[in-house]
């Protein structure tokens, strides 16, 4: 054979964070080490996170920042500082330079958006100069993208056949982060957006909701495959007492009732909300399993007066332990205010690890996608609205119920999961897909 036949396939799935841990991509990147790549999960640098590990056949690489976008990241520190109260000048004074300071702050934050993904262009510019030639691409989400298209232009100089796969985990454009960002700005971005999105040669999406949308979005000549974030199977081991980790860890009571929310934590995702729900539910609980920017100020919620002993921040645990840790709730919180077209559109992981650890949810109001599938499977109840006292009344619903149907419930929203909603089905869609790409065929 020749040295390209004896070549083993390589594939780079590209993520726009630390991947400490990412399931998605550790899901992905499974499945093609199962079709014979060599696979490497390239993701951004983290203070802590090893610059290389190994995940099983998985290779994580964290790339560092580079190039002139390394200070774009600090663009927050260009505002002029606050004048010392104990030094303040007359109020026209003050009234100047707060306009002054405003029309600053406003340009700044205009021309960060205008450079949108700013947060990632170091990280592209990294890539550029290190990541080797691989024969796929997946690009998880908008944030890899252009580094994606640029590493297989860069390939097909050199003789090389690549392709892209855009991931569509979302519609970044469409989300909570754009919601103040000025109209004229947000029409050039979703024009850029389109424009990487069509130069991708394949597409996957997250959920039916998200492969329409980003179909009508960007105009593009296929519909994404649908490669939904359905967890890995999973059951107790029958021979051992059922998972109780967050009591162990916290230390509580087996009377202790658990309400958790896991995964980013951060604004817009409810977690005020959830703080104060609990409060009003008796004997109750909650934990956050997670990481991300709002972790400190979880942490710090921790120490309230008004919420120790009834509100705990965990760190988050790696994919193929989680579920046994959602196992040992009495309630998963979902509560996500319907603030973006992601946001109700969304089917997150978390909502479909709750389904595979049978663990009954709560929901938000106005989230349609995960609305359906809760009601037609019966996994939980939604919450009226996002008032705390509605979240509670939720969640009273659930732990109302007599132990003995509680028990049955579990075992049924487990046995739908395990039967309907887990990975090897989403696998064997993705599969086909990279197959039938690689080979040449149609996408």
């Amino acid at each position: 054979m020749t040295d390209a036949h004896e070549r083993r396939r390589r594939a780079v799935i590209l993520v726009g964070g630390p991947a400490n841990p990412y399931s998605r991509a550790i899901r992905l990147g499974r499945t093609l080490a199962g079709l014979g790549y060599e696979v490497e999960i390239a993701a951004t640098a983290e203070p802590g996170a090893p610059a290389i590990e190994r995940d099983g056949p998985l290779t994580i690489h964290r790339y560092g920042s580079s190039g002139v976008f390394r200070s774009v990241k600090t663009a927050a520190r260009w505002f002029p500082a606050t004048d010392d109260p104990a030094r303040r000048p007359p109020l026209p004074v003050r009234l100047v330079r707060g306009l002054r300071r405003a029309t600053r702050q406003w340009r700044t934050r205009s021309l960060r958006w205008l450079l949108w993904p700013y947060t990632v262009r170091d990280w592209w510019h990294t890539l550029a100069a290190e990541l080797e030639p691989a024969d796929l691409y997946h690009s998880c989400g908008a944030l890899p993208i252009a580094a994606a298209i640029a590493a297989r232009e860069r390939d097909r100089r050199a003789g090389r056949r690549s392709r892209v796969i855009l991931d569509v985990i979302d519609i970044s454009l469409e989300s909570n982060n754009v919601l103040d960002v000025p109209r004229p700005i947000l029409w050039l971005l979703r024009r850029r957006e389109r424009n990487w999105a069509r130069a991708a040669d394949a597409h996957t999406a997250i959920n039916d909701a998200f492969a329409d949308r980003a179909m009508a979005l960007w105009r593009l000549p296929r519909r994404p495959t649908v490669v939904p974030n359905y967890p890995e199977p999973w059951a107790p081991a029958s021979d051992e007492p059922a998972p109780d980790r967050i009591r162990a860890a916290l230390g509580l009571p087996p009377s202790t009732r658990i309400c958790l929310f896991w995964g980013r934590l951060g604004p817009n995702l409810g977690l005020d909300e959830m703080a104060d729900a609990v409060l009003r539910v008796p004997d109750a609980v909650l934990v956050l399993l997670g990481f991300a920017r709002g972790w400190a100020d979880s942490v710090a919620r921790d120490e309230d007066p008004r919420y120790r002993g009834r509100h705990f921040t965990l760190p988050a645990v790696h994919p193929d332990e989680l579920a046994a840790w959602v196992a040992s709730a009495d309630v998963g919180l979902i509560t996500l205010p319907p603030v973006s077209f992601n946001q109700r559109h969304t089917t997150p992981n978390k909502f479909l690890e709750s389904m595979m650890a049978g663990t009954p949810m709560v929901l938000g109001p106005d989230l349609p996608t995960m609305a359906a599938i809760l009601e037609r499977e019966d996994l939980g109840r939604i919450a009226a609205s996002m008032a705390p006292a509605d979240i509670a009344a939720a969640i009273m619903a659930i732990l109302d119920r007599p132990p003995t149907e509680r028990a049955e419930w579990r075992a049924s929203i487990a046995a739908i999961a395990r039967a309907r909603y887990s990975w090897p089905i989403a696998a064997a869609a993705y599969a086909g897909l990279v197959e039938s790409l690689t080979a040449g065929g149609s996408a």
